[in-house]
């Protein structure tokens, strides 16, 4: 007779972050999701900021659609124009119209902040769960080179990465990806570490179970609120990454800039008044990073199983 592993690790038993899916949910899984949206929706801020991602999406792949704001030309009779008739955020140095300026640029950001975000996410998932279930020296190896990695300020290697490697949209997503994945390594080998002393993991590596189908099967299913809880908050500190090089003079090239070449072109001009250049990509930098991480925060709360009295759970105690 074949055994079958329950979806979920024994209740009650502790561990580390991964206790957030210890813990069977009764019912199907439509009553699952339905406590899961339950406990989401506690969080005002977070629903608020849900709807901020929500309305900025909007506006940087349909805005185009309704707007239509000549981003290529250069107009030298409208030079840093004012907010006006025909230009709502008026123009910046180059007579560029800055709302269809402001929509071009926002694509960039958000491409490339949840790409390397998600990119990272997987890197470190499935780098920490192989580490932590491998165990021995295998995992000290791979956990002090880590540690070797994270000692390197990561500012300097995404420097040196944009400029040794090209100024291309691939190439800061890669860059990005590459050096925010170590945080979420750690936890999740800690996960890992819990969750490989299961009986039902045991009953699946004496019946024969390999390696990978352990891990794809068992470990990682159970890791899941951990990954998506970082993954928010990943796709945050890529868009910070992303407009910190910007700034610094780093980022991708005219005509596919982010919000942080444009905030970083428009800082010049500020003293002369020329607001409409400078606090539009500055707030919507900060709202958007702002906002993945009360949605990370959010979440956590929903995954974390042991939260304050009165306060809905995911998997109930």
């Amino acid at each position: 007779m074949r055994m079958l592993s329950p979806a979920f690790p024994e209740p009650g038993d502790p561990g580390s972050s991964a206790g957030a899916l210890l813990e069977p949910a009764p019912g199907p899984p439509r009553s699952l999701f339905r406590r899961g949206l339950a406990a989401f929706l506690e969080h005002k801020l977070a629903v608020a900021a849900v709807g901020v991602l929500a309305c900025y999406i909007v506006f940087c792949y349909l805005g185009p659609v309704f707007y239509h704001g000549d981003t290529s030309q250069v107009r030298m009779g409208e030079l840093t124009r004012p907010p006006g008739a025909g230009r709502p955020l008026g123009t910046d140095q180059q007579g560029v119209d800055e709302l269809g300026k402001l929509m071009r640029s926002g694509r960039v950001t958000l491409e490339v902040g949840v790409t390397s975000g998600l990119l990272a996410s997987v890197i470190g998932t499935l780098y920490g769960a192989v580490a932590g279930y491998a165990g021995g020296w295998v995992d000290a190896l791979m956990m002090r080179t880590v540690d070797a990695l994270m000692a390197i300020p990561i500012v300097f290697a995404l420097v040196y990465l944009a400029a040794t490697r090209g100024r291309t949209k691939t190439v800061f997503i890669l860059a990005i990806a590459l050096t925010s994945w170590f945080g979420l390594t750690r936890l999740t080998r800690g996960d890992t570490l819990a969750l490989k002393v299961r009986d039902y993991v045991a009953a699946c590596r004496m019946m024969g179970g390999r390696t990978p189908r352990i891990l794809t099967r068992h470990i990682l299913p159970n890791t899941a609120g951990t990954t998506i809880v970082n993954t928010s908050l990943t796709v945050a500190d890529s868009v910070f990454a992303l407009s910190v090089l910007s700034y610094l003079g780093l980022g991708l090239p005219a005509p596919d800039d982010d919000w942080g070449g444009m905030f970083a072109a428009g800082a010049g001009y500020l003293d002369q008044g020329y607001w409409w250049m400078i606090y539009p990509p500055g707030l919507s930098i900060v709202l958007v990073i702002v906002s993945c991480t009360l949605v990370g925060d959010a979440l956590r709360d929903v995954f974390e199983p042991r939260r304050p009295q009165g306060v809905t759970r995911l998997w109930p105690s």
